[in-house]
């Protein structure tokens, strides 16, 4: 974990809050509504979110340090192993945890792996019933969810939002986290909204837009890096990436007939990145194939999941 940045003044309150839920329930969407910004990839698709990402809300003299993780799920490779490594490490030491559950849905066998990782934990759980405005039965479906923590003796709260339509209610979710945070200097500066470096924040946004393009099981077997940035003199940033594939054949359908299925995930990710950047964007794309990176330790690691 990060060591405690120094501060001066008043008493700060600092801690980590980690967002958990099974896949494609609003953890990202939630994450970036806390933030008021994004820094998350968010999409239809299941495992969008693949590593841990930290967002960092600073209000006055207190400072969470949200951490979004991947969808607990049942792995079925080295990739899948990493995500769920992913989670278990958030929860080894946080303050507090955040539980996001879809209301539109009775609980899974993956909500009851979910539950498991954290009933028994020791620390203030807040169990967050999300996409309410899309449920037939949210109070019904949160009852069941609240059975799944029967005997908990921890703090326990929990609330029912839409993390992507109710902004009133993500604001007071977010007062009440960082009520509880305990005393402790800030982790991060002041002022960024992430500890991601440009180029992997850059190379998720290419990833987001290549997961909506992608049909079938294909998103899954893509991983994106950026690989050079530069800034020219009249503001244009130049940002050169690559969209990873495990087959040759992936590689065509990514690229599509005359290259108009990479020119549109180009196009929708370059409009995405002049939005936050506030900059004109030249974004070159290149697709390249390395066979198996989700079962290969060293391309994983290579790719950034370590």
């Amino acid at each position: 974990m990060t060591e405690p940045s120094t501060t001066s003044g008043e008493q700060t309150h600092s801690g980590f809050v980690a967002i958990v839920g099974k896949p494609n329930v609003g953890k990202s969407t939630l994450l970036n509504a806390f933030l008021g910004t994004k820094v998350a990839p968010t999409s239809p698709r299941p495992q969008t979110t693949r590593r841990g990402v930290r967002g960092i809300h600073t209000s006055g003299e207190r400072q969470i340090v949200f951490v979004d993780t991947p969808g607990l799920h049942k792995p079925k490779d080295a990739l899948g192993k990493y995500m769920n490594h992913e989670v278990h490490s958030a929860l080894a030491d946080v303050d507090a945890v955040v539980w996001v559950v879809d209301l539109r849905h009775p609980p899974t066998d993956e909500d009851q792996l979910v539950a498991r990782q954290v009933r028994e934990l020791p620390k203030p759980l807040f169990l967050v019933g999300n996409k309410t405005d899309a449920a037939k039965y949210p109070d019904e479906a949160m009852k069941l969810y609240r059975a799944l923590l029967e005997g908990r003796d921890a703090e326990l709260s929990d609330t029912m939002l839409s993390a992507q339509n109710n902004p009133n209610a993500v604001a007071t979710l977010r007062e009440q986290l960082l009520e509880i945070l305990p005393e402790s200097p800030f982790f991060f500066p002041v002022g960024p909204a992430s500890d991601q470096s440009r180029e992997q924040w850059a190379a998720e946004i290419i990833r987001e837009e290549a997961m909506k393009k992608l049909r079938d099981e294909l998103p899954y077997a893509v991983a994106t890096r950026v690989n050079r940035w530069t800034e020219r003199e009249d503001g244009l940033q130049r940002i050169e990436g690559e969209i990873v594939v495990e087959k040759n054949a992936h590689k065509g359908m990514v690229i599509g007939s005359g290259g108009k299925q990479l020119k549109e995930i180009g196009q929708a990710a370059r409009k995405q990145l002049e939005v936050f950047l506030d900059r004109k964007v030249y974004l070159g794309l290149e697709v390249i194939v390395i066979p198996g990176w989700r079962e290969d330790v060293e391309a994983l690691r290579e790719l950034g999941y370590e």
